[in-house]
């Protein structure tokens, strides 16, 4: 039984999905804003603001660890993370992002919806 799980398993094995949401939250820090599913971004919004709890402390050894564990494919995107993304949301106690629904793609009316900085 699932109770009280609450995560989505998005039609992926445990590392593709895995992969995939740290890929995208590179591409969100990268530039800023991202389209895709919106269950995907649901994922993907639990996931950059955990990052982003974590980078709010500073730039501190245990800190930089932690989220390049969680991000360890560009260290681009760890830099830019620490310098101008988290320093913004110190003051603020969660709630970094938001979501934009977008109508239905018309391939497969899947519903999608935009992922960006508050």
């Amino acid at each position: 039984m699932r109770h009280q799980n609450g995560r989505k398993k998005l039609n992926l094995k445990a590392p593709h999905k895995r992969s995939m949401i740290r890929n995208q939250a590179i591409h969100l820090i990268t530039y800023g804003h991202l389209v895709s599913t919106r269950a995907t971004i649901k994922e993907l919004q639990r996931f950059v603001e955990k990052l982003v709890t974590i980078a709010r402390v500073g730039n501190e050894f245990n800190a930089r660890r932690r989220v390049k564990a969680l991000m360890p494919y560009k260290d681009a995107a760890c830099i830019k993370l620490f310098k101008e993304i988290a320093p913004k949301y110190v003051d603020r106690p969660g709630g970094y992002t938001r979501v934009i629904p977008m109508g239905k793609r018309m391939s497969d009316t899947a519903t999608i919806a935009r992922l960006e900085w508050v």
